[in-house]
């Protein structure tokens, strides 16, 4: 388990920074800009695997906050380094209202600060650290949870959605 930076890594953009542009597929075969986004919030969560029991946990707490996160003129995208096919079947199995994007080489990942070395059993590997970014309308970070659990990720994210 990775327990929450402080300070945050310098890898990863800090508050009032731009976001850092990307392009990924989604698991409905398009290709999503951030940039293209501009105009509304957007909520990234960064998670290590489709289908597993903490992923899921946080991607069914977006599911159901979706209506209020919405109504704050927001989107949420997941993103995982599976692939697209993966997606489909998590989105379809969990009635996920929003894309989950593939970052199977995991660049945009490296890119946000949150690929890193982990450990579980006693074995170290690199992987996803479970983190989520809110964009302001600009295209700035106005938030990041760094290092979150699958639970706080939903109720900090709505946090900053409210007050902004």
């Amino acid at each position: 388990m990775v327990k929450k930076s402080n300070p945050l890594p310098d890898a990863v953009p800090a508050i009032g920074s731009m976001a850092p542009d990307f392009t990924l597929p989604a698991d409905d075969g398009s290709m999503v800009r951030l940039s293209d986004l501009r105009g509304r919030r957007v909520v990234l969560y960064f998670y290590p695997k489709d289908d597993t029991p903490g992923c899921t946990t946080q991607a069914c707490g977006f599911r159901d906050n979706y209506l209020e996160i919405s109504e704050k003129d927001a989107v949420v995208f997941g993103i995982s380094p599976d692939g697209v096919n993966s997606h489909v079947k998590f989105r379809t199995k969990f009635d996920l209202p929003f894309h989950l994007l593939a970052d199977e080489d995991h660049k945009v990942a490296e890119l946000y600060g949150v690929w890193g070395e982990k450990s579980m059993y006693g074995k170290t590997y690199f992987g996803i650290i479970r983190s989520h970014f809110v964009v302001d309308a600009e295209g700035k970070i106005a938030d990041v949870q760094y290092g979150v659990s699958a639970e706080d990720s939903v109720a900090n994210a709505l946090v900053t959605l409210r007050l902004g």
